[in-house]
């Protein structure tokens, strides 16, 4: 039986950072490490800096051909037992959402969310006692966020998914972890359109990538459901749960405008 790591996303951000700790035997050891994501030729470069044996798996996760792709692979490959999967792949626009094209607005519920379900099903035959999943969410699914509506829902229902398939795996040994990270400093940003939206979302801060990367897989380690990475994701995170939605969007607002003028 060979255990596995399955990392989709992995060619950037925080995939790759995960490939790379868990490369290093962060999440205990392992005999291969699938890469997920649509272009080989990136896959292959991450690959090629892993001491671990990778096995390049180069799908589109908006197309749902891809997840019979991923149920085959697993099926070929019958002793292959999943330690860990880590649905990390995902993209957001900014901006009213009127303005946000229909279908970067349909593929966001298509990667950020479906692709999360689709993963899931497809890998939880073959995890076992001790089998880890993480989800990465973002502290935009704590409160609907204007002009970034689409992204925070779909990490909103990210946090909500991975809690109830927790509850529902009780007693197999399997845990599942919503991580709800700040911004990171990574290609995400790059592509994400309204600049002044971005901005005007700013005020919360950024944490870095390696350190979510590591509390994440400590968090599911020990069998947490969400992990906030920092002490101010912790703070928002209580902030939300408390203030009505609308009292915590009047004080979005006030943050925002004071954000977008820096």
């Amino acid at each position: 039986m060979r255990n596995v790591a399955i990392v989709t996303g992995a060619s950037s951000g925080v995939g790759r950072e995960f490939v790379r700790r868990l490369g290093a035997g962060a999440g205990g050891p392992l005999d291969e490490i699938w890469l997920v994501a649509r272009s080989e030729g990136r896959l292959a470069e991450v690959a090629g800096t892993c001491p671990v044996p990778c096995r390049i798996v180069a799908l589109d996760l908006c197309d749902p051909a891809s997840f019979d792709a991923l149920r085959d692979e697993l099926a070929a490959w019958g002793d292959v037992r999943v330690q860990w999967l880590v649905n990390s792949a995902g993209f957001g626009r900014t901006g009213s959402f009127a303005d946000v094209p229909r279908e970067a607005n349909a593929d966001m519920v298509r990667l950020n969310c479906l692709a999360v379900v689709e993963a899931c099903h497809a890998v939880l035959p073959h995890m076992g006692p001790g089998s880890r999943i993480v989800n990465l969410a973002s502290v935009a699914g704590f409160i609907p966020l204007p002009r970034f509506s689409v992204y925070s829902a779909t990490k909103s229902f990210v946090i909500d998914f991975s809690c109830a398939l927790d509850a529902d795996l009780a007693g197999t040994g399997i845990r599942v972890t919503a991580v709800c990270p700040r911004w990171m400093r990574t290609c995400f940003e790059a592509n994400l359109g309204d600049e002044e939206a971005f901005r005007s979302m700013t005020f919360v801060g950024f944490d870095e990538v390696g350190d979510v990367v590591d509390r994440a897989i400590r968090a599911a380690l020990l069998g947490r459901r969400i992990c906030c990475p920092s002490p101010a994701t912790r703070a928002l995170r209580v902030a939300t749960r408390l203030a009505p939605v609308g009292l915590g969007l009047a004080a979005l607002a006030v943050l925002g405008r004071v954000s977008a003028r820096r």
